[in-house]
């Protein structure tokens, strides 16, 4: 006798190869045309389903989980980050979350390497000169940028992205120096030969280059206040590949504007996807449309990490990346 398949329902479209293997393996409904859901949609589908598979598109909170069905079992979503997951109020209904921790990281931490490196050398602004018509032949100080060599980078957040970065980052001749919650292990802080701040504000005041490595979570959000944006030098860089709402976005538009700040590297907003219009004006920022994750290889391995989570679920064993409120 065949075994029943979970009805699995996915929120967005993903990529070919995985889309595949899951209508192999559980009875899913995909979303062909990629349109995000509504509240209402959203809820219909938790409603019908034993799995959910949703995307940072989705947003699940308390009141979309009251409203799910008694047939919801599992919410196995498709990324790493579960800030749009009310994880706290999806346990206590007795719902189980996973994400896909890892498989990001080097994608992650190649992009905010990249930014770092396009800021400080005015890359977009030398593309746009290009695409203008507006090169006209070299000049000895035209389109000056600043070396990254023998600079100090500080990174906020030292978890698998933040150390992946900070190891791109020696081999561009950067000075290691980080905020987290605790230090890293000894031997990792002595391979990179990182320097620990347990106060942020000490160590912003210090930094060529800020990176935002950490998640979003209710204690880091706007992590980087107006008050503590003022700490940062006028000729550092900051750059953000995490989650907007870290950063006051506000703020830090008006002081680069200003010229307080020298510059940003932003792949990610505060109002996402809306942009603050101050950012769209400035000459000194490179922004991205949220696409640090964006390779072939880490959307495939993501969905795989997805269905093993489902596939161990279905056999009555405990996923092995549940997301539990003690972790967040």
């Amino acid at each position: 006798m065949a075994v029943r398949k979970p009805k699995v329902v996915v929120t967005r479209k993903l990529p070919d190869p995985v889309e595949t293997r899951m209508r192999e393996l559980f009875d899913t409904e995909l979303n062909i045309e990629d349109a995000p859901m509504s509240g209402a949609a959203l809820a219909e589908a938790m409603g019908r389903a034993d799995v959910l598979v949703p995307t940072i598109t989705d947003r699940i909170d308390q009141k979309v989980i009251a409203a799910a069905g008694e047939r919801l079992k599992l919410i196995a979503n498709f990324g790493a980050g579960v800030d749009h997951i009310d994880v706290t109020a999806a346990t206590e209904r007795g719902l189980t979350v996973t994400n896909t921790p890892g498989v990001l990281t080097d994608d992650t931490a190649d992009l905010t390497m990249g930014l770092i490196m396009a800021v400080s050398r005015r890359v977009v602004e030398g593309a746009e000169v290009i695409r203008d018509g507006g090169f006209h032949g070299w000049s000895p100080t035209w389109m000056l940028g600043r070396r990254i060599g023998g600079k100090r980078l500080g990174i906020i957040g030292m978890g698998r992205i933040g150390q992946a970065l900070a190891r791109r980052a020696r081999a561009f001749g950067l000075s290691i120096h980080y905020h987290n919650r605790k230090p890293v292990p000894a031997r990792i802080a002595e391979e990179l030969e990182a320097t620990y701040w347990e106060s942020l504000d000490q160590m912003l005041a210090r930094m060529d280059f800020i990176s935002v490595n950490c998640p979003h979570t209710p204690a880091t959000y706007h992590l980087l206040s107006a008050r503590r944006l003022k700490l940062i030098r006028p000729h550092a860089i900051l750059i953000n590949t995490a989650r907007g709402e870290i950063i006051d976005e506000g703020s830090l538009a008006t002081m680069l504007q200003a010229g307080e700040i020298a510059g940003a590297g932003l792949d990610v907003f505060e109002h996402e996807p809306a942009v603050n219009p101050k950012l769209l004006k400035l000459p000194n920022v490179v922004l991205l449309p949220h696409m640090s994750s964006a390779t072939i290889e880490g959307r495939v391995d993501m969905g795989e990490k997805v269905i093993v989570n489902i596939r161990t679920w279905m056999d009555g064993h405990k996923p092995p990346d549940r997301v539990i409120p003690s972790m967040l």
